[in-house]
């Protein structure tokens, strides 16, 4: 199922994004590496989310990247673009844009800079981008990521929007590592679509019903969790399995931390052989060569 479905299920990359000497996204590089992933067995690309370091991004750049995306052969359907920023009406426009070009999946972050609101504070931003926009294609994934953006989705804002807007709140990125709470989520929401940011956690859920993943490790190990996805309740696969999983594992485990990205990206140039995957945009710094050497 793509995610122009109601409810997206499968494997999808948080995309890291290749930047310019500039620190614009490097069109070429990114295109290339969307549709890398999609031939590895990626049932779609999250662009512009917390690996692709959207937030350092001007919506400029964000616009022109997902146009890249599409111009550049990549299916809209196959796309899912963060379009959550911190002012309403940015989130609508870049909703808004990436609809434009039938793009029609969208992770969608809290606004995230005031801390400590109210669930019906959250329920009137979301719903004030869902109702100014009033496009029956538009499908939100809520994003979960409390311990970056500060402001967590708790349940009960979720089953808020979910009553309110079924066909349009569709799923959520859980990127919060807990596992108790994927279970709550999957227990509580039939059918809503929890899509885990942890890649272990993967195997573990999908017996419990979860959706799918979108992770950064896919960055570099996509068609292992694609393999993980579509073989893990078939026995003959068990052995396959078990290995696509450790090598998940491992490779999470040696990128995982607060070099996260820059490790990611470090990889990536070392398979690509593209040294425009080294940069970051400050405040975020690349590996140092010694780092390098010591990841790879």
């Amino acid at each position: 199922m793509t995610t122009t479905a109601l409810y997206p299920r499968g494997v999808f990359c948080a995309a890291a994004t290749p930047l310019t000497a500039d620190y614009a996204p490097d069109h070429g590089l990114f295109v290339a590496h969307a549709k890398r992933l999609i031939a590895q067995g990626c049932d779609g690309v999250a662009l512009l989310g917390t690996t692709g370091e959207a937030n350092s991004l001007s919506l400029s750049q964000r616009k022109a990247l997902l146009e890249a995306s599409v111009e550049g052969g990549v299916g809209p359907e196959k796309l899912m673009p963060g379009t959550g920023v911190a002012a309403i009406s940015e989130t609508i426009d870049l909703t808004r844009h990436a609809l434009s070009h039938g793009v029609t999946s969208v992770v969608m972050l809290p606004p995230f800079y005031y801390k400590g609101v109210t669930d019906d504070g959250l329920f009137a931003a979301y719903s004030e981008v869902i109702e100014r926009i009033g496009d029956a294609r538009l499908r939100v994934v809520l994003y979960h990521i409390p311990q970056v953006s500060g402001v967590p989705i708790s349940h009960d804002l979720i089953e808020g929007l979910r009553a309110r807007y079924p066909e349009t709140v569709t799923g959520i990125k859980d990127s919060s590592g807990d596992l108790a709470n994927h279970l709550a989520m999957i227990d509580r929401f039939p059918g809503f679509a929890v899509l885990t940011g942890a890649d272990p956690l993967l195997l573990p859920l999908l017996p419990k019903g979860v959706a799918g993943c979108i992770t950064a490790t896919s960055n570099l190990c996509a068609a292992d969790l694609a393999f993980v996805y579509r073989n893990y309740a078939n026995p003959a696969q068990a052995d396959a399995v078990a290995a696509a999983q450790a090598r998940v594992v491992a490779e999470r485990e040696r990128t995982v931390g607060p070099r996260q990205m820059a490790s990611i990206k470090a990889l990536l140039a070392k398979a690509t052989g593209e040294e425009g995957w080294l940069r970051l945009c400050p405040p975020l710094m690349a590996l140092s060569e010694e780092e390098r050497r010591a990841l790879l």
